[in-house]
């Protein structure tokens, strides 16, 4: 039985990757400037045109490398605060994780460089994380506190967290009004969810805290199926319930944070990938966590493929795309309960 759902899961993952290595060819080919499958594979190793290598390397390819970077981030940071809550609506970006980070970063661009995105410095872009951990977890952290009536009901946690949501992305409207009219429209297509950091500085600000992190949720991934068996079970098996549940969440925090900083406020990939996941490969959290990883990084990949070019040269927010797919399944999923 193990070996065959061994199998199972490994050709799932095979397909998925098959998918995404799909997806990021024919990401790099297409945009303004078309790059045949051909030319983009003799870009890449050292034999394309100048027009082609600068198309590839300095505009395509890190943004689609941040892609795959928030894409795992987000679905697993959704994995966990499912897991944890036992509540399949949780969602960083629902919750109001990713708008506490949007609105401490664009503040802290504004007070750092005087205009938003325009000549950002070295030391934003590297402290850029930071900032948004900080948002990140103070939004979590008013969310915890709200929600805390002798334990963390689950729908309760849901219903604080849309509320401190809302509330976040209110006071990031009214500070928007400091802004010109072209400064506004951006901040409005970044938290709507945009791929904007699209260099290879923003990659290197925020590749250490995805793979440092995402690699300890697998490890702590036994924890997350024993919580699921409920507080007293866990206790019973000599684990201690809180402070593990506490440690993941802050593991969700910071992935939804660092993403949110250079990806904007992408919601419903979160809630989306680990359910698409959990179906492919079943509750272990072992197989389950790199599976929505991939999920999350394929819908991501895909929806900022149909964002750049649907209607070049103008580009919709990727946020929007994914929203497309995400709210009728959130739908779906309230209409379940």
């Amino acid at each position: 039985m193990n070996i065959r759902k061994n199998k199972k899961f490994g050709i799932i993952i095979s397909i998925l990757l098959i998918m995404i290595i799909t997806t990021f060819i024919a990401s790099l080919n297409m945009g303004s400037l078309a790059v045949g499958p051909i030319d983009v594979i003799k870009t890449l190793f050292g034999f394309g045109s100048k027009s082609h290598e600068i198309a590839i390397f300095k505009l395509r390819l890190p943004r689609i490398v941040i892609g795959i970077l928030v894409g795992s981030a987000l679905a697993i940071s959704g994995t966990i605060l499912q897991g944890v809550t036992k509540n399949d609506l949780a969602d960083s970006g629902i919750l109001g994780i990713n708008s506490g980070a949007a609105l401490f970063v664009v503040v802290y661009i504004y007070i750092m460089n005087g205009n938003v995105y325009d000549g950002i410095s070295n030391i934003t872009i590297f402290t850029m994380p930071i900032v948004a951990l900080c948002g990140a977890i103070f939004g979590a952290f008013l969310i915890y506190i709200l929600a805390w009536k002798n334990g963390i009901n689950s729908s309760r946690l849901l219903l604080v967290g849309i509320g401190i949501n809302i509330a976040f992305t209110s006071i990031l409207t009214i500070f928007q009004l400091r802004f010109t009219t072209q400064e506004f429209n951006r901040v409005m297509a970044w938290t709507t969810g945009s791929i904007w950091g699209a260099s290879w500085k923003y990659v290197l600000a925020v590749l250490p805290f995805i793979l440092i992190f995402g690699a300890l949720t697998l490890y702590k991934s036994r924890y997350l199926d024993v919580l699921n068996l409920g507080d007293e079970v866990a206790t019973g098996l000599g684990i201690e319930v809180e402070k593990e549940r506490r440690k993941l969440i802050i593991y969700s925090v910071i992935l939804a944070g660092v993403a949110t900083s250079v990806a904007g406020s992408i919601a419903f990939l979160g809630l989306v990938a680990p359910h698409i996941a959990r179906k492919l490969v079943g509750p272990k959290h072992k197989k389950l966590i790199p599976t929505a990883a991939l999920v999350g990084t394929l819908i991501l990949l895909v929806g900022d493929t149909i964002s750049r070019n649907l209607i070049a040269p103008m580009e919709i927010p990727v946020g929007i795309v994914v929203s497309v797919i995400g709210v009728p399944y959130f739908i779906y999923l309230m209409l379940a309960e």
